[in-house]
C-alpha cells in the first residue's frame, strides 16, 4: 500500500489527509482496546490473586502493549504462584531481550531451555540471545540445534548465516544464501547485504 501512495501520489493526493486521519483514528481505537484489555486483565488477576494463569495472561497483555516492566512484574507473579508454569521463563526472557537486557534473557531462556533441550523454537531464541552478545560460536550450535529438528526454520538458517558471515566462514553463509534463495528470497537479499558488509570491511 505504501509503494501504491508512492507511484500514484497525484491520483491519491486529495484523500491522503483523510488516509491519514483513518490511520490515527484505528491507532486510537488499538490503543484504546489495549487499555481495556490491560484493565480488564488487572481486575481478574487482582481478584483471583492465587492464579498464576490470570497473571500470565496480564503479562502477555502488558508485553504486547510493549509496557515490558510491568510485563515482567505480572510474569514473576506467576511464577511465584506456580514455578511449573514454564512458558513464563520464555516470556521472561522474550520481556529482558525486547529491552536489551541480553544476560537476563540468556538466564531465563537457558532454564526454559533445559526443560526441553531438541525444541526448535527454544534453541532458537538461546542464539538469538548469543547473536546480540557476540558470541558467535554458541549462537552457531544453538542456530544448527533449531534447524536439525526444523529443516525448513528460514529464520535459523538466515541468523546462521549472518553469524557464519561475521565469523569469516563465507563458504558456509553462501551455502545458507543459495537455500533461502528458494526458500524466502527477503531473507536472502538481506543475508546478501550482510556479505557486502563484510566484503567492505575486509573479511
Amino acid at each position: 500500500m505504501i509503494h501504491m501512495l508512492k507511484h500514484f501520489r497525484r491520483a491519491v493526493k486529495p484523500l491522503f489527509g483523510l488516509l491519514l486521519l483513518a490511520g490515527v483514528a484505528i491507532a486510537s481505537s488499538c490503543s484504546g482496546q489495549a487499555s481495556k484489555e490491560i484493565n480488564d486483565l488487572q481486575q481478574e488477576a487482582w481478584k483471583n490473586s492465587g492464579d498464576a494463569n490470570a497473571w500470565f495472561r496480564l503479562g502477555n497483555a502488558y508485553a504486547r502493549s510493549e509496557q515490558y516492566p510491568k510485563a515482567e512484574e505480572a510474569y514473576r507473579e506467576a511464577l511465584s504462584i506456580d514455578p511449573g508454569l514454564e512458558e513464563v521463563l520464555q516470556a521472561l526472557g522474550a520481556s529482558s531481550f525486547n529491552q536489551g537486557n541480553y544476560s537476563d534473557a540468556l538466564s531465563y531462556f537457558t532454564k526454559y531451555h533445559a526443560l526441553s533441550p531438541d525444541d526448535s523454537l527454544r534453541n532458537y531464541d538461546l542464539g538469538n540471545v548469543f547473536l546480540q552478545l557476540h558470541d558467535y560460536d554458541k549462537a552457531i550450535t544453538a542456530y544448527q540445534r533449531a534447524i536439525a529438528n526444523s529443516a525448513s526454520f528460514d529464520l535459523a538458517y538466515y541468523n546462521l548465516g549472518v553469524c557464519y558471515t561475521r565469523t569469516g566462514n563465507m563458504a558456509e553463509a553462501k551455502e545458507i544464501y543459495e537455500w533461502l534463495v528458494k526458500k524466502n528470497n527477503y531473507l536472502a537479499v538481506s543475508l546478501k547485504n550482510h556479505f557486502n558488509r563484510a566484503d567492505s570491511s575486509g573479511h
